[in-house]
């Protein structure tokens, strides 16, 4: 199971922003790593070079942006298929608006659990009942998506995919860094939580690996 990471920036200056002391595209790009995507791929124009210098020592790859007139879809799209081009066995991919600067590794990490367990779903985490950022899109509904239209808007790109059909789940993973972007200071974010429960929807009970062992017949 490999789940990418394609974080998007419209404008070099979304990738750049001051995300306490960090370029923002880079404390997305340590995140995403830490949390445990691979590959950690960056969709950004970059014509002075300032993106690509604020990565330097990170795994991210920086790739140019695909046509304009392709909108969002087009964007996501073609950070999924640079993603798959680096790693061929991608099955999942973290949509990621460089705004959003603030998500935990942990909800990154039960992201991808949860979708080990759940593979056929988008995996969205919520804070407070508020949808938010990255959202986990399984390769098998990248069909779904490529057939969407150029204008319509991240947030109205899972509503279509959920109208046509493909699961969508809401995961409360405690983490406002997941719906508060790079406007609000992380001091000003509301407490870190964390999850309730595992992600994946199965709780590991103490001794349960030795009570399975003992329900093996002899060898």
């Amino acid at each position: 199971m490999t789940v990418a990471a394609v974080i998007l920036a419209a404008r070099p200056e979304s990738a750049l922003g001051d995300a306490d002391g960090l370029p923002g595209v880079r404390r997305i790009a340590e995140v995403a790593w830490s949390g445990g995507a691979i590959p950690v791929v960056i969709v950004s124009f970059d014509p002075e070079g300032r993106v690509a210098a604020a990565l330097v020592g990170t795994e991210a790859e920086l790739i140019a942006p695909a046509p304009l007139d392709g909108g969002p879809v087009g964007q996501i799209c073609h950070g999924i298929d640079g993603a798959i081009g680096l790693v061929g066995d991608t099955d999942g991919a973290l949509i990621w608006p460089a705004g959003m600067v603030w998500p935990d590794p942990e909800t990154i990490t039960s992201l991808i659990e949860a979708h080990g367990a759940d593979a056929g779903t988008i995996l969205r985490p919520q804070f407070d009942d508020e949808p938010g950022w990255p959202v986990l899109l399984p390769l098998a509904g990248l069909g779904h998506l490529r057939g969407l239209p150029a204008g319509r808007l991240p947030d109205e790109l899972i509503q279509d995919l959920a109208a046509g059909g493909v699961a969508v789940r809401a995961l409360d993973l405690g983490d406002p860094g997941t719906v508060n972007d790079a406007s609000v200071a992380r001091s000003d974010l509301p407490p870190y939580r964390g999850p309730s429960e595992p992600a994946s929807g199965h709780v590991h009970e103490w001794g349960e690996a030795e009570a399975d062992d003992l329900d093996l017949p002899p060898g």
